[in-house]
């Protein structure tokens, strides 16, 4: 059964980092493309960051260089880097393993994890 579960989320402050984790088991994690995901109260989810498995990054316009997306294949890991994080950052992230094999698409969303920006 295929797993997916992100951790580091929490309260920080205006001009603050966090680095957010998520954890793949129960397949072959290379083969995914891995994104990251938020949902703010009031809004849809959108893209923030995604890794394909070749480590080909893309960004949404609002996180460009603040923001860093990155991979651990040996630890079935993805990782989002956040920095000098601002209020309009506040969401639930999810993570997304986005990926097919011997020709079945497969996709599998975490449950999420709360960031806050807030003095």
């Amino acid at each position: 059964q295929v797993q997916v579960v992100e951790s580091g989320g929490g309260l920080v402050q205006p001009g603050g980092s966090l680095r957010l984790s998520c954890v793949v088991s129960g397949t072959i994690f290379s083969i995914y493309t891995m994104g990251w995901y938020r949902q703010a109260p009031g809004h849809q989810r959108e893209l923030v960051a995604r890794i394909t498995g070749g480590d080909s990054e893309t960004y949404a316009d609002s996180v460009k260089d603040r923001f860093f997306i990155s991979r651990d294949n040996a630890q079935n890991t993805a990782y989002l880097q956040m920095n000098n994080l601002k209020s309009e950052d506040t969401a639930v992230y999810y993570c997304n393993a986005d990926g097919t094999w011997m020709g079945d698409d497969m996709n599998y969303w975490g449950k999420g994890t709360l960031v806050t920006v807030s003095s």
